[in-house]
Order: structure tokens, then C-alpha cells, then sequence
């Protein structure tokens, strides 16, 4: 029964979700803890070992195991470390693959949480058998993963792929995190839409709209998909301009890797034709005639809840 199992773990900002994985991608035990519970790294690793360690021992010890993936914010491939995570309580450079190999006795492979994702839909999702896609998550942020000749693509320092941050409005939108201005991720994600709606309300301030009920605390992006739905005009304009951007961003990226499929993962997603029918018509339009009806716009079918496990998972086998 040697090697016969995975581990997949994901650090995000608020929890860190793990679990044990079989090579069909069933997920047989899970497990969540506070990420920034402790002030270190080392903090860090032994809450995760005190629960993790005794699911290793239920699952044949670590001999049936063939190692331990993870991804996480600022994950350099080539190093190991999580490097100047803002949204991590650890400052700096932290070696974490060598520090949970010493910890847990297995190999430990890391990348970053949107390079996992689209090594799991490789393995387990709508891309199995495809050797040419771009995965794009569209959260709170917008991620993006690279398969070119079946291999992930993170470039020579570890950090290839952040197509989120690609400037797609010149002097546009600040994104306070960056710096940048004009980024795909002010426009594209759910916080993106969110601020598209507070500059729409300002901009038409006499226009009368479902999404004057509330208070802009109370906006979210699914504020605007209920409003849009009820044939809201302005909700849907928000998503018809957030989808002519999104559109131009993906004929830039098929310009730049000629995928067979784009797989799109993630909140605003749910938003289905809103915002996939501006998407797919401004990428169309933006293509040149040899990319034309070519690239294939695919939704993930990973349970939202598992994927980051199983992308994980699938870094190892």
C-alpha cells in the first residue's frame, strides 16, 4: 500500500484547510485551522501537526504516503518559501516546505494557491487530458494558473502566472495592496464589480436603481447579480462592463498561450450568462482571426470547498 496517498494543504489569509487524498482525487479526511493563530511559522506548523499527524496515523502512517502538497500566498516552486505575504502574520522569507519535511517526515512540493488550482483541474477536473489551459479564479481577487505542454508555468523565479495583476486600464483604478493602477483584479473580481457599482451609483447619481436600497456597506457583488436578476439596468450594465473587461483580458492571454480551454472558478462564476455572455463576446472580438471560436470557456466542476485541498494534493503525484 506504499505511497498510495496525498496530502493537500492550503494556506489562505483567514484558515488553513488540509486534508488526505487518494490519487481519484476523493478526499478522505479534512480538517481546517486558524492560519494566523500563532505568530510564526513554527507556531503555525505545530497546530497543523496536532491535528494532522494523528490523520497520517489513521490513514497507515507515513509510509503510505508519497508527500505533501501545498499551496499558499507568495509560494516560490524552485524554493520552498512563502515570501512578503501580506496577508500572513509571518514577515519576510519563510522556508515552510523545509520546515514541514522536518516536521512531518514526507516530501513537500508548494506553489501558490492559483498554480494548485489549475494542477487539480488537470488531475481531477474539467481539464483532465488537456495539455494547453488557463485556470482563472474570480474571488475576491483574481487568480491565474498556466498549463503550457502539460507543465505548470512559473517562469525563472518561481512567481510566473500573475495575470491578475496585468495592467488592462491604463492610469485606471487604484489596487491598494500593489499600487497598481488599471489592474484586471480592481475590475474582474468580486471586490472589482463591487467598486464598478459604487462608481456607477456616483456617476449616474439621478438614475433611479434596485441597488440605491442599500447602504454601500451593504453592496456586494451579490447585491448586484440579486438587482441584475431582477432586471436592474444599472446591475446590469456593472456586468456587462466588468465582462467587456474580463473578455479583452482572456483574448490577451489566448494571444499570449493559445489554450485549448479557459477554466473559470470561483464566486463571481455563479453570476452565469450576467457576466459570461459580455466575456465571451468581448474576447471574440478582440481575437485575431486564427484564435477565433478556437478556446474553449470552461466552469470548473470542483466542489468549491474541496478544490483548494485537491489542487494541493495533485502537486505531488
Amino acid at each position: 500500500m506504499s505511497n498510495t496517498l496525498a496530502i493537500g494543504i492550503d494556506v489562505g489569509g483567514t484558515n488553513t484547510k488540509f486534508g488526505i487524498v487518494n490519487k481519484q482525487g476523493q478526499i478522505l479526511m479534512q480538517d481546517r485551522i486558524k492560519t494566523n493563530e500563532r505568530e510564526n511559522a513554527e507556531g503555525f506548523i505545530e497546530v497543523l501537526a496536532e491535528k494532522l499527524l494523528p490523520m497520517i496515523e489513521q490513514n497507515g502512517g507515513v509510509e503510505n504516503f508519497i508527500g505533501i502538497g501545498m499551496g499558499a500566498p507568495n509560494a516560490n516552486y524552485y524554493k520552498g518559501t512563502i515570501e512578503y505575504a501580506a496577508n500572513l502574520k509571518w514577515k519576510g522569507v519563510i522556508p515552510m516546505a523545509e520546515l514541514i519535511e522536518k516536521r512531518f517526515g514526507l516530501p513537500v512540493k508548494m506553489t501558490n494557491d492559483a498554480n494548485a488550482a489549475a494542477v487539480g483541474e488537470q488531475m481531477y477536473g474539467v481539464a483532465k487530458g488537456l495539455k494547453h489551459f488557463i485556470t482563472i479564479t474570480l474571488g475576491t481577487g483574481v487568480g491565474a494558473g498556466v498549463i503550457i505542454d502539460g507543465k505548470i508555468v512559473v517562469g525563472h523565479n518561481g512567481f510566473a502566472g500573475e495575470l491578475g495583476h496585468i495592467v488592462v486600464r491604463h492610469g485606471g483604478r487604484l489596487h491598494k495592496n500593489t499600487g497598481i493602477r488599471g489592474s484586471l483584479e480592481s475590475y474582474a473580481s468580486a471586490t472589482g464589480l463591487r467598486d464598478t457599482a459604487i462608481e456607477f451609483l456616483q456617476r449616474d447619481h439621478d438614475r433611479p436603481s434596485l441597488l440605491r436600497d442599500y447602504t454601500i456597506n451593504e453592496l456586494t457583488s451579490e447585491t448586484v447579480f440579486n438587482c441584475a436578476e431582477q432586471g436592474d439596468s444599472l446591475s446590469n450594465e456593472i456586468f456587462e462592463y466588468t465582462g467587456q473587461i474580463l473578455g479583452e483580458a482572456l483574448a490577451t492571454f489566448v494571444h499570449f498561450s493559445a489554450p485549448e480551454a479557459i477554466v473559470l472558478f470561483g464566486g463571481l462564476t455563479k453570476a452565469g450568462n450576467l457576466l459570461m455572455k459580455p466575456t465571451r463576446q468581448a474576447m471574440e472580438d478582440n481575437l485575431l482571426e486564427v484564435f477565433k471560436n478556437q478556446v474553449k470557456i470552461l466552469y470548473s466542476d470542483l466542489k468549491e470547498a474541496d478544490a483548494a485541498i485537491l489542487g494541493a494534493s495533485a502537486l505531488v503525484w
